[in-house]
């Protein structure tokens, strides 16, 4: 090969070539599909809870191909992308919008409902969609999502997801290279949304619910993922709001984002700039961030 070709931290080596080279040999008649799992089980290449990286392994032999290093048999079929083309709104669901009023003592217990693959995960979809100012979006990678509800009334919601590559005041933070970003950044899980409905009036009750998210999350991810989270972060447009109830949740404000993306080439800010927050979810967070991937097995 002319020039090293790499994705996703993976790199076509002459022996790994050669390996594909004779795995399709020998496998005339599979799928690229096919291919890219038993390609994944003989390297060993999974995600952090055990799965295998079947669609980054099939991105990877597609660099390949079109490179023309590796020939790879004809696509027997392309699936719908569920994500493609045009934004479908989430359905509409009804809900009492009078005025939730008074304290949280009056008001509580508060129920965080995790609602991914239930019945209520329609609602979510439908209540941020709504009621915040960046609508629904669905969320990337490993994921969850709560609905909070008082005297079963919905008061709130929750979306989380896979954490950014790249942030450089986190990253700073943290303090690892990057190295251990790309072998750890599993342990960080991106709270995407946050929704207080606009009905609801209750002092202090955002920063009331941050605080509990976090230790539900914790939790929750594990038994979903078979994997600890020990950092949470989220991004907050300063031109809307101050991000005080992030602060009085614990959370630390880190700097800014550069108003670039992750796949940035031009060096130029192409979107809102927006203040970083973190929130460690164990004292020990850096020692496990930055530590090898082999030492956080528990």
């Amino acid at each position: 090969m002319n020039q090293e070709i790499k994705y996703r931290g993976m790199v076509a080596t002459a022996w790994r070539v050669e390996f594909i080279r004779e795995l399709i040999a020998d496998n005339p008649d599979d799928s690229r599909h096919s291919l890219s799992k038993k390609l994944c089980e003989a390297w060993n290449w999974v995600q952090p809870n055990g799965r295998l990286r079947d669609m980054v392994c099939r991105s990877f032999m597609l660099e390949l191909h079109r490179a023309g290093v590796i020939t790879l048999p004809e696509k027997k079929f392309t699936p719908p992308n569920p994500l493609g083309g045009v934004r479908k709104k989430p359905t509409r669901v009804e809900v009492d919008t009078s005025a939730i009023v008074g304290s949280i003592k009056e008001l509580k217990p508060f129920e965080i409902r995790q609602v991914g693959h239930t019945a209520d995960e329609k609602l979510h979809a439908s209540l941020i969609e709504q009621y915040h100012y960046l609508g629904y979006s669905h969320p990337v990678g490993e994921q969850r999502k709560y609905v909070v509800f008082a005297r079963e009334r919905p008061v709130g919601c929750f979306s989380f997801s896979a954490a950014s590559r790249h942030v450089a005041c986190r990253d700073r933070f943290i303090g690892w290279d990057a190295e251990h970003r790309k072998k750890n950044i599993h342990f960080i899980a991106y709270n995407t949304r946050f929704l207080l409905l606009p009905w609801v009036a209750v002092r202090h009750l955002a920063s009331h619910l941050l605080s509990r998210i976090a230790k539900v999350v914790a939790l929750d991810w594990e038994s979903t993922y078979n994997h600890p989270i020990y950092y949470l972060e989220t991004f907050v447009d300063t031109e809307k709001y101050s991000g005080s109830c992030y602060r009085g949740a614990g959370w630390v404000y880190l700097g800014e984002t550069t108003g670039r993306g992750g796949n940035d080439q031009t060096h130029k800010v192409n979107r809102s700039i927006k203040a970083v927050w973190g929130y460690p979810l164990v004292d020990e967070f850096r020692e496990r961030m930055c530590a090898d991937p082999s030492s956080n097995v528990q």
